[in-house]
């Protein structure tokens, strides 16, 4: 330890054990969940996931309405700045969106932590766990071999192949592996050694965050564990009717990984993310997209994810405080400034072209109307003049002159411009 770190812990104290008093609260309550949990019948500790996202839902709906509307508002207003206005607030609902479910999450967290938990103990102490079979199971025993039908119900074993490795359920979550759980879902990273659980503890925020039905995704270093572990985590993430598939098996730029990114989680290695998410950025249509929005990542061996094996720079957790001087603070208000300038110079270059087309000096209206045009082209007043009859056509026929010969001309236009849009 350095002697900064020293002194700094002297006056602040040490902050993962700060973390760590703050999380043994939620802890004790994921505790409280434990005694009634047992007390329940299988199909009524999968009825839990149902409720979770009942709540969930029951939450975002007045925002989800409200989005609705101002996106059919949208399609049906022509003018393309009001349009651009109304986008604009439906994404604002986006972010309040995101923010009611981070706070159902965290209200619900410790009982559905206490239902991943009881979950383990089940597999660990009945070699098969009879439940009343739904749409889900049936579609999950046409794939995988550790659920059969009888009947009306759904036999869950609790042994399945993961990786070619026969395995048997036997890991049940310790306090200590409730506290990483906690600080992922926080958001915080988790410092675990080999033989400690990560992949047990990974369960609880990625169950808890999937419940939200926009995507998990559990970035490892290569495919070997996300393939191993996919496959060893999935049943008890399905026993709740929540999807899971790894990206490292299926084609790139395939249906099969776009239904993959569309599980309720997904596992992957970063580099296939990573490939994944720079082809989605070339693509030339949405149909060609393999990734959704993304929502909420877990990424294993963070430090060599984004620190050893990095080829750029990357924040891997927690916000970054804001030094004396930010160059974004220094320069907005002299943009803005400049900004301010051209467009009340531009105001009256509009005014003085209106003018001069009206009078029929169609030449040089039109000049001044393309040096309006290149530098405020979304001013309203501009689109509402182009939309009269004619004017449009003069601005192409002007544009295309200046244009000619590699922009030969084009200066001229742009010569009382501080920028061109």
């Amino acid at each position: 330890m350095g002697i900064l770190d020293k002194v700094l812990k002297v006056f602040v104290g040490d902050k993962s054990k700060q973390d760590v008093s703050a999380i043994k609260p939620i802890v004790d309550k994921i505790k409280t969940f434990e005694q009634a949990l047992e007390a329940l019948s299988h199909d009524e500790l999968r009825a839990k996931t149902i409720e979770f996202k009942e709540k969930i839902a029951e939450a975002r709906q007045p925002l989800l309405e409200k989005q609705s509307e101002l996106l059919a508002k949208a399609e049906n207003t022509e003018d393309i700045d009001e349009r651009e206005d109304i986008y604009q607030e439906a994404d604002k609902i986006e972010d309040e969106i995101y923010e009611v479910t981070e706070s159902v999450l965290n209200d619900i967290l410790p009982e559905a932590f206490a239902v991943v938990k009881e979950t383990a103990k089940r597999f660990v102490h009945n070699t098969e766990i009879p439940v009343t079979a739904n749409a889900f199971d049936r579609e999950v025993s046409g794939a995988k071999d550790y659920v059969t039908l009888n009947g009306d119900q759904a036999i869950w074993a609790n042994s399945w192949d993961a990786a070619g490795k026969p395995i048997t359920w036997d890991m049940i979550h310790y306090d200590v592996q409730l506290i990483g759980g906690i600080a992922m879902h926080q958001g915080k990273i988790a410092e675990m050694q080999t033989g400690e659980g990560k992949t047990l503890v990974a369960t609880l925020p990625v169950y808890l965050n999937a419940l939200a039905g926009k995507g998990v995704h559990l970035v490892t270093v290569n495919d070997y564990l996300a393939k191993r572990d996919s496959a060893w985590m999935a049943p008890i993430f399905e026993f709740h009717g929540l999807s899971v598939d790894c990206i490292d098996n299926h084609t790139p730029n395939s249906d099969a990984r776009r239904k993959a990114y569309n599980a309720d989680i997904t596992y992957g290695t970063n580099n296939e993310f990573g490939f994944d998410y720079l082809r989605d950025n070339m693509a030339h249509s949405p149909e060609d997209l393999v990734q959704r929005p993304h929502h909420y990542a877990i990424v294993d061996e963070v430090d060599s994810v984004l620190i050893d094996d990095a080829r750029t720079p990357l924040i891997i957790s927690g916000p970054i405080p804001k030094g004396e001087e930010h160059e974004f603070d220094v320069l907005k208000p002299k943009v803005s400034q400049i900004v301010d300038v051209q467009r009340k110079y531009l105001v009256g270059v509009l005014a003085e072209a209106k003018k001069l087309i009206a009078e029929g000096d169609t030449k040089e209206g039109g000049f001044q109307l393309l040096r309006v045009y290149r530098g405020i082209p979304k001013n309203k007043a501009l689109i509402k003049f182009l939309s009269e009859e004619g004017v449009k056509q003069l601005l192409q026929k002007t544009e295309n002159f200046y244009m000619q010969d590699n922009n030969r001309e084009m200066p001229k236009v742009d010569a009382e411009l501080y920028y061109v849009i």
